[in-house]
């Protein structure tokens, strides 16, 4: 948290507010939550942002400045956020960059990170390019189905890791494979290799519906997410099996939903979602 419906508002939220606005001045609180490009920082004073995107779980600002292009990559992982001025923060002291702007409609961009697990990268277009290339896969909502169905066809292990493999599907976290899967009535330990192209389908199909549908939402409030406004997601209200543990299975199949201790958490209908494990003949020795 926060995953890619976040994301996603996160850099709508920003595009609506400050796109066309001028960086007069970026304030670093401290350096270790800078990966890389903190000595071209002074060159982001009096850039114009430009365009804002989102790739995977991390939002991308645009910034060019006498005819040439540089970025601003920030990396949400568990707790990052990227807030407006006015929106209030419990531990003000975790906001450890500063992006102060004229002429948008608001004033100020700040990353508050209380754990640090992400951090912002300073980047030229083949800075960029790098950094894409080597931390994110495919994206869940532009991917076509096509080449969904290959992708999937060319991998093994278990199906909840891959969708949260960040090298191969790009955004998707724990929440929403949990929700994408219930939908798809796949079990999160279906082994990839073993799935009809049928049920490949119907996981893209549902994964798109799930994650247009938490954006359109404004993505999940769950523990500390919230908007660059301070809005808070309502999709959380939404979910049907993440955090539901005991709880009946929302399809009324007469069974509760359980809780399969992994690598995460893994919420599923043992009735819903069966699980198809591969079994070994042997022949009889003679």
């Amino acid at each position: 948290m926060p995953e890619l419906p976040e994301a996603e508002a996160v850099a709508r939220q920003i595009r609506a507010h400050l796109l066309g606005a001028q960086l007069n001045d970026c304030v670093v609180g401290r350096a270790d939550i800078v990966r890389e490009g903190l000595p071209t920082l002074s060159w982001y004073r009096g850039a114009m942002l430009e365009d804002v995107e989102r790739y995977g779980k991390s939002v991308a600002l645009g910034f060019r400045k006498e005819g040439e292009r540089r970025y601003v990559v920030a990396e949400l992982g568990m707790t990052g956020l990227l807030l407006f001025h006015a929106t209030q923060t419990r531990h003000p002291q975790h906001v450890h960059v500063r992006l102060l702007f004229t002429g948008g409609r608001e004033s100020e961009l700040r990353y508050w990170n209380p754990r640090r697990f992400g951090r912002m990268s300073l980047l030229d277009r083949a800075g960029l390019d790098a950094y894409r290339a080597r931390r994110f896969g495919v994206d869940p909502l532009t991917v076509p189905r096509e080449e969904f169905v290959r992708l999937l066809q060319s991998r093994r292990g278990r199906l909840k890791p891959l969708l949260m493999h960040q090298q191969v599907i790009a955004g998707i976290g724990n929440i929403y494979a949990n929700e994408i899967l219930f939908r798809a009535r796949l079990h999160p330990n279906r082994e990839v290799a073993r799935l009809r192209e049928t049920a490949m389908i119907r996981l893209y199909d549902t994964m798109q519906a799930v994650l247009r549908e938490a954006i359109a939402c404004g993505g999940s409030s769950v523990k500390d997410f919230f908007a660059p406004d301070g809005t808070e997601g309502q999709y959380r209200s939404r979910h049907l099996v993440y955090g539901k543990e005991g709880q009946p299975c929302p399809n009324r199949c007469g069974r509760i939903i359980r809780r399969l201790q992994s690598e995460r958490s893994s919420f599923f209908c043992p009735a819903c979602q069966p699980f198809k494990a591969t079994i070994l003949f042997r022949a009889a020795p003679h």
